[in-house]
């Protein structure tokens, strides 16, 4: 159990800390840019951005925890008749959470395709709009508000290369095409497809006049209600501008690795080895667990070191393999490493707390043992709540936030230590 808290507290604390330092970036309008240090050890200058589906995996990590609250809930009232009941309870929430946490790995690649395709058609639609507003010889809006529909005529006309009285799908490419779309990974034929099927509704594969100006007219009024129009009067789309930054920084929040992750989850024979895998290690822990625990206490006669020094402290600094991959590849300094670095810690957090623990309370279950580990416990709950809440609201991570996670090491050890062989807890 110590070695179960102790790894916790190491990734989310000082594994995470490292982890911003090796891997800051500039800060530029509250995001990190890729490959940029220049600001040396700025607080508020330099850090780390993510990608939103990090947050996800942050909030996932600290409902993990529910199965610790289960089980301790019977020493929290000070009752020891439901103590045996609530391991077979907390046993029962950490295998439900354990399947659903895998089931929700193999489905959130896709979900992750669809919000980011989205994500992306929104950008060029913005696009769009800010380049034929730059093109307009006048409003798009007439002092009602209304759309200026000789102005989107003339932009109509001046797309149709050809004068053939429609705008066709190679006509729309080029419009797409000479927007230049540098700022994200556009496929500029699904690009296309997607607008056409916006403005195509007679469905005949060209855009009249008619569904131009009713497709302008569209995209207008949804950039009027997401983007900024609190300066902007009814003659003005100031506001386009503010949408179009708007939806890019929507899809750089979203991040873009999610087509190679879906292919791999696409894979059967993936979700097989995922499967196997899980089962060994699961094998593994349980045939283990009583041999380890001998070996602390030897090692602790023979050197006289308390065993809450080696299970808490040693143990995970000598088996915790993420701690050296996330920091490696942190290192290269860009918010697709920086999303996949922290999605790698709060998930082995994640794991370690569903299925390490389910194996844990099988034992324990089984073997009629008593539950007594309060103080490991507490720090599990507190250091995992913290770093959840820290993490799932916020996806820019500034130098000074080093400081706060850091803190929480010492304060963590100290917890422990006060609350096993000071106060007795257990």
């Amino acid at each position: 159990m110590g070695l179960l808290a102790g790894s916790k507290v190491l990734l989310l604390t000082i594994v995470w800390g490292t982890c911003v330092i090796v891997g800051k970036c500039d800060i530029q309008d509250s995001i990190a840019v890729d490959g940029k240090d220049t600001k040396g050890l700025s607080l508020t200058g330099s850090g780390v951005s993510t990608d939103i589906w990090t947050c996800y995996a942050a909030r996932i990590m600290a409902l993990s925890v529910i199965p610790f609250i289960v089980v301790q809930l019977p020493q929290a009232i000070c009752s020891t008749s439901g103590r045996h009941l609530a391991v077979l309870i907390g046993l029962i929430f950490s295998l439900a959470m354990l399947l659903s946490y895998c089931l929700y790995q193999i489905f959130q690649p896709r979900i992750q395709r669809r919000r980011i395709a989205f994500a992306k058609h929104k950008h060029v639609m913005s696009g769009i709009l800010k380049h034929l507003k730059m093109r307009s010889l006048g409003r798009l809006l007439k002092d009602d508000g209304t759309p200026n529909e000789e102005v989107i005529e003339k932009l109509f006309h001046s797309i149709d290369a050809d004068g053939d009285q429609h705008i066709s799908s190679a006509e729309l490419k080029a419009l797409i095409i000479g927007i230049q779309f540098d700022e994200i990974n556009l496929d500029h034929t699904e690009a296309t497809e997607k607008v056409m099927k916006d403005f195509d509704t007679s469905l005949d594969g060209k855009i009249q006049l008619s569904e131009f100006i009713e497709g302008v007219s569209r995209w207008i009024g949804e950039a009027k209600r997401s983007g900024d129009s609190s300066n902007a009067g009814p003659t003005t789309v100031k506001y386009l501008d503010h949408f179009h930054l708007k939806t890019k920084s929507e899809h750089n929040r979203l991040g873009n690795q999610s087509d190679e992750v879906a292919e791999g989850v696409r894979n059967p024979k993936n979700i097989i080895q995922a499967v196997l895998l899980l089962l060994l290690g699961t094998l593994i822990a349980a045939a283990f667990a009583d041999p380890l625990v001998d070996a602390v206490d030897n090692f602790s006669d023979a050197t006289g070191i308390p065993t809450f020094f080696i299970s808490f402290i040693v143990l995970p600094l000598a088996t915790s393999s993420e701690a050296v991959s996330a920091i490696i590849f942190a290192s290269k300094k860009k918010q697709r490493s920086a999303s996949l670095t922290f999605s790698v810690i709060y998930g082995a957090v994640t794991i370690n707390n569903v299925l390490c623990l389910s194996v844990f309370l099988a034992l324990v279950y089984v073997r009629d043992l008593t539950w007594d580990f309060s103080a490991e416990v507490l720090v599990i709950i507190i250091v995992c709540v913290v770093m959840g809440a820290f993490a799932s609201f916020r996806t820019t991570f500034p130098l000074w936030t080093v400081i706060l996670v850091f803190l929480l090491y010492p304060f963590s050890l100290a917890l422990v230590y006060v609350l096993d062989y000071v106060l007795g807890w257990s």
